[in-house]
């Protein structure tokens, strides 16, 4: 029937911005602080070797999308390619991706208050949940008005910090920290000033700063015409890494030396305040508490999506599958949130810590997800060669850059055992599979009794 299923209410124009939210949130706009202080300058190479990265899991994702009409998200693929177990296990992984990342969100929207007001982390946690909750239920046409909107903010800022950032530079401006110089880059202990074990133990936040990248494809069925809106949305994305993340590290690092930058605060608000514009700096601190509300706003619309098509696909309970009047999945919408709540929850048992725990469970979970995506198009090259002739938008250099991103994220996996402040997350994580394994057996089990018994 009509009224189960989702409706196509976003436009080209709510995709591309989309994608752009994507692209730029709380791990740009607070987690870049943790990065700096680990790599230094070198952060800049992070972000632009995880961007190109990102760029060719989204090629694959996107010609795999487009390859048959009836993909609601990269689930559907999974299964396809890899099995009903690789479907379920990757389809409630992603969901827990943005749990966790939803609750970095909620977390950074405390901070972010807390600039202004000296209340307790988990309040504005709380309210923001309560308020896109409300937003969240009526229709997804708003989702996609809200996502533009919010995206659009932060790209006036971006361009507004890159602009005043280039004007600094010219007239050799001088802030509480030194002189806006190129020379910020490297004067103050190098590129690498913590040399190589810095730079690679930045991947993890650089990684999370990437997640949500694949959002695109889970709009893909409430999408209008994702023929011509997804392909552009991702051919797109190499010129806002560099514009967006290379661009603005490079200006707030030749405005103020990486050494005045600390972890737990965001660089750009610190930017400013050490331009020494306070207005302007409580302004960018608005900017990045719209950013962080944004992003939670994804994330809820995600998960609450990923937990209706595996209820749909039979792979959670039957009472997610349902939409309410607006054709939202009221109910997955609702256990959602209220799970991602808990990031209000550990805003208020460990506010110093909850952040940094979040975010390097969410990058584990992604790399997950963003390796099954490559995978199945390594598949499908293989087993599908009669839609990949057919295919209008072909991923460049298959398989070798499959093969090569999959090593990239062995290696930062590896680095992210060696780390002290990522090797707790990276050993809790894998019992989050082994239960989801666990689950689908005992599925199965309980399905092969229905059957005899029938």
């Amino acid at each position: 029937m009509a009224q189960q299923e989702l409706k196509r209410d976003l436009a080209n124009r709510h995709v591309q911005l989309i994608a752009i939210g994507g692209t730029i949130g709380t791990g740009l706009f607070l987690g870049s602080g943790k990065a700096i202080q680990v790599a230094g300058p070198s952060i800049i190479l992070a972000y632009l070797i995880v961007g190109i990265a990102c760029f060719f899991i989204m090629r694959a994702l996107g010609e795999l999308l487009l390859s048959k009409a009836g993909y609601q998200s990269f689930t559907d693929i999974a299964e396809d390619y890899l099995g009903p177990r690789a479907a379920f296990v990757t389809g409630w992984t992603y969901w827990f991706c943005w749990i966790m990342t939803a609750m970095a969100d909620v977390i950074a929207v405390g901070v972010y208050v807390r600039y202004w007001f000296h209340i307790p982390q988990w309040v504005p946690a709380i309210i923001c949940l309560m308020i896109l909750l409300g937003l969240n239920l009526l229709t997804v046409k708003l989702f996609g008005e809200l996502e533009f909107w919010f995206a659009l903010v932060k790209v006036i800022t971006i361009l507004a910090l890159i602009s005043v950032g280039i004007i600094l530079l010219v007239i050799g401006f001088k802030t509480d920290s030194g002189i806006v110089s190129v020379k910020n880059l490297w004067a103050h202990g190098g590129l690498f000033p913590n040399g190589t074990t810095g730079f690679l133990l930045s991947f993890q936040m650089v990684v999370f700063a990437f997640t949500g990248m694949e959002l695109v494809g889970v709009t893909a069925a409430e999408t209008s015409n994702p023929e011509k809106s997804i392909p552009s949305a991702i051919n797109k994305i190499p010129l806002r890494i560099l514009f967006f993340y290379v661009g603005s590290l490079i200006i707030l690092l030749c405005i103020s030396p990486w050494t005045a930058l600390h972890a737990g605060e965001s660089p750009f608000v610190k930017t400013f305040s050490l331009v020494g514009v306070p207005i302007a700096a409580g302004i960018i601190n608005f900017v990045v508490l719209t950013s962080a509300a944004s992003a939670c706003n994804s994330g809820m619309f995600s998960t609450s999506r990923i937990l209706y098509t595996l209820s749909s696909n039979g792979q959670g309970p039957a009472s997610f599958a349902k939409l309410n009047k607006n054709h939202v999945p009221g109910n997955a919408l609702l256990i959602s949130t209220l799970v991602l709540s808990g990031g209000a929850l550990l805003s208020k048992l460990i506010p110093e810590q909850a952040f940094g725990i979040v975010t390097t469970i969410s990058a584990i979970c992604f790399i997950w997800v963003w390796g099954v995506i490559l995978v199945c198009h390594v598949r499908y090259k293989k087993t599908r060669p009669d839609l990949q002739a057919k295919s209008k938008f072909k991923a460049p250099f298959t398989p070798f850059m499959n093969y090569a991103v999959l090593g990239l994220f062995a290696v930062i996996l590896i680095v992210m055992l060696f780390a002290e402040a990522t090797r707790p997350a990276l050993l809790l994580t894998p019992l989050w599979f082994i239960l989801l394994f666990a689950l689908h057996a005992y599925r199965g089990k309980k399905q092969r009794q229905i059957k005899l018994s029938a």
